[in-house]
């Protein structure tokens, strides 16, 4: 007669987590802080968040997601928008828009691939994505901060290489509800030349498409039928996130990058497994 009962109990459990909007509010701030101290989002990191702490299914975690990064990026935009100048990324405009013709692409393909995935076929593809930007993020905090470019400096090669990694790009984006800067700035650094601080706002520029066409997609498929959500998820988030990146960016350079990135990429893969690894 327990078992029946289990499953009440912690559907109960969660719906009481999910309605606490300070709860939402306190996680977003630190991990929009740890984001911005690294350049980043921090949706990585809100993803294991939503599936955990506030008990949200993995189906409702990431197309919400995806809507706390379409906002933290458009409020990334505006505030670098006032402080710095977009002219530094034109010169890399045709790499930028085959990097979002790439991404927009999978972004599409990526909701419809979620779709046809089993809840359990979901969450391994998760943990391996999640795994794998931990792992990155551990051996970034190795590499040096700027090299010469891994492409050749051809047009025709970097537009062809641009697709291939937006293809790539938007694929996690819509998998993870993430904006992509952890694959996007490390390939425009390592493979394209470019300087971090025009990757920074580059990876903003080509995330903000790929993240609206693949929230644009779970809209259509009804992923937020339900609106409480809105409320008691979203928007504390949202604000949290905004609130955590500019103090981690204004923190940035006082706490050594490469030291984060590996005590984050090794945080991120312990909490991944800890959430996506179900037992049988």
């Amino acid at each position: 007669m327990e078992k029946p009962n289990a499953p009440v109990v912690e559907t109960n459990r969660s719906s009481l987590v999910r309605h606490h909007p300070q709860l939402a509010f306190l996680y977003a701030v630190p991990i929009g802080a740890l984001g911005g101290l690294i350049g980043l989002g921090g949706a990585e990191f809100r993803l294991p968040m939503l599936a955990g702490v506030l008990g949200y299914s993995v189906r409702q975690a990431v197309p919400l997601n995806l809507v706390v990064s379409l906002i933290t990026i458009a409020a990334s935009l505006a505030i670098r928008g006032k402080t710095l100048s977009f002219d530094s990324a034109i010169p890399l405009l045709p790499v930028v828009l085959s990097l979002i013709a790439g991404a927009i692409i999978t972004a599409f393909l990526g909701v419809a691939l979620a779709g046809r995935l089993s809840n359990k076929q979901l969450e391994r593809t998760i943990l391996v994505l999640l795994v794998g930007v931990g792992i990155a993020l551990i051996v970034e905090s190795f590499l040096p901060q700027q090299i010469a470019a891994l492409l050749p400096a051809a047009l025709t090669w970097r537009i062809l290489a641009g697709i291939l990694f937006g293809l790539a790009i938007g694929l996690v984006s819509s998998l993870l509800g993430v904006a992509g800067g952890e694959i996007i700035i490390p390939t425009l650094v390592f493979a394209f030349g470019v300087d971090m601080k025009t990757a920074g706002t580059a990876s903003l520029l080509i995330s903000f498409p790929t993240v609206l066409v693949g929230l644009i997609q779970y809209a259509s498929r009804g992923a937020f039928r339900d609106r409480s959500p809105l409320k008691n998820t979203i928007t504390p988030m949202s604000i949290g996130s905004v609130i955590g990146a500019i103090i981690g960016g204004m923190l940035a350079g006082i706490v050594p990058a490469s030291a984060l990135k590996l005590t984050l990429g090794v945080i991120l893969n312990i909490s991944a497994f800890r959430v996506f690894h179900k037992s049988r």
